[in-house]
């Protein structure tokens, strides 16, 4: 029995003997981490720092001597982002509350490498992939002659119904495209629209009117005019006059067309474009002296003026894809035809992802997380 304490004695006190000696003792476990697709980033893990310490830690790039500190290093365990390629080493120097070293331990050198393939991001290639091989499968029906069913929208097939009747009464037509610039996608749909107009104005003679807030605007708009006019063969009945500037300030501008509707009061508005707090102003004018209104625009804070004092509204991707409606270009045709099925095959999988959810399955969710 005595036998036996001295010994359990002996044990107790190389234990405490091992931890005085040993137990302070600093150790650094850096290590390159290949999950990370991009590369450049190690795990450090640090032991045997005294609570009353603080630490630092450095890094020192193949082929020079100088130490350089990562400060943004705060804890024990921290990620270390560093360059790819680049053989690197990585130093952990602890310091006393006087700013006095205490101990350092040094890391082997290590190298990250970048992946070729980020797998974490495959859902959204193949998303990309799926969406552009739809968008190319759709433009090659469309030139091959299939037919490419597209909703009917009741705005574009007023069109012609509206420069139809200013031609019966006599009247003009006045297209309105917005008060933005070039630079915006709203300005250059409604020219785009203005070209399909034209066209119509020109067949059936009748007068066009477009005054424009922007002189690039106007200068695009006569250019397109020009050639819609070209195209059906009455170049004669073209003139400048028709695409004319009137004024930058938005209210002056639409106070210069509200003139010009109370004035000509033309049997047919187009509003096809960028629009403001104009919009309502510019609507009711046009709905006192009893013209048909067709309006259309991508700013949804302007549609309900629209939709209420015009006749038809083009909402949102309507009035975007109208050219290709109007033109019945196969590569426009097959791109909107090709969206339409990524967009329902879109709402089909938040249906079945709401399902899922539902029912506590989250495989699905993981399916569709981004990287």
């Amino acid at each position: 029995m005595k036998n036996k304490v001295i010994l359990l004695m002996v044990i107790l006190l190389s234990i405490f003997i091992f931890n005085f000696a040993f137990g302070n003792e600093l150790n650094i476990e850096v290590e390159v981490d290949n999950s990370e697709p991009e590369g450049q980033l190690l795990n450090m893990k640090v032991t045997g720092v005294e609570d009353n310490s603080t630490f630092k830690v450095f890094k020192q790039l193949d082929g020079t001597t100088e130490w350089i500190e990562l400060k943004s290093i705060d804890k024990l365990s921290s990620k270390i982002y560093i360059g790819n390629d680049i053989s690197t080493i990585i130093r952990v120097v602890t310091y006393d509350n006087e700013g006095n070293i205490l101990n350092e331990a040094i890391s082997e050198p290590l190298l990250t490498k970048a992946k070729w393939f980020n797998t974490t991001r495959l859902t959204r290639f193949l998303f990309l992939v799926i969406t552009a091989g739809l968008i190319l499968l759709y433009i090659s029906k469309a030139k091959k002659k299939h037919d490419i069913f597209l909703r009917p929208i009741a705005g574009l097939k007023a069109f012609e119904e509206a420069i139809g009747r200013a031609t019966e009464m006599g009247k003009s037509v006045l297209f309105i495209p917005g008060i933005m610039d070039l630079d915006q996608v709203e300005t250059i749909s409604g020219i785009i629209l203005l070209g399909h107009v034209s066209k119509m104005t020109a067949r059936y003679e009748t007068d066009l009117n477009v005054p424009v807030a922007r002189s690039i605007v106007m200068e695009a708009g006569r250019e397109i005019v020009r050639e819609s006019y070209m195209s059906e063969g009455r170049p004669d009945q073209f003139n400048n006059d028709m695409v004319h500037y009137l004024t930058d300030d938005q209210f002056a501008y639409a106070a210069g067309v509200n003139g010009i509707m109370l004035r000509e009061k033309p049997a047919a508005v187009f509003m096809q474009g960028k629009f403001y707090a104009e919009s309502l102003i510019l609507a009711e004018t046009g709905n006192s002296i009893g013209a048909i209104q067709i309006a259309g625009t991508g700013s949804q804070a302007q549609l309900p003026f629209f939709i209420t004092a015009c006749d038809y509204t083009l909402i949102g991707e309507e009035f975007f894809a109208a050219s290709a409606y109007l033109g019945q270009d196969p590569k426009l045709l097959g791109s909107i035809k090709g969206q339409d099925m990524v967009k329902a095959a879109i709402m089909i999988i938040i249906v079945v992802g709401v399902l899922f959810e539902s029912f506590g399955a989250e495989f699905f969710k993981k399916l569709f997380e981004i990287g």
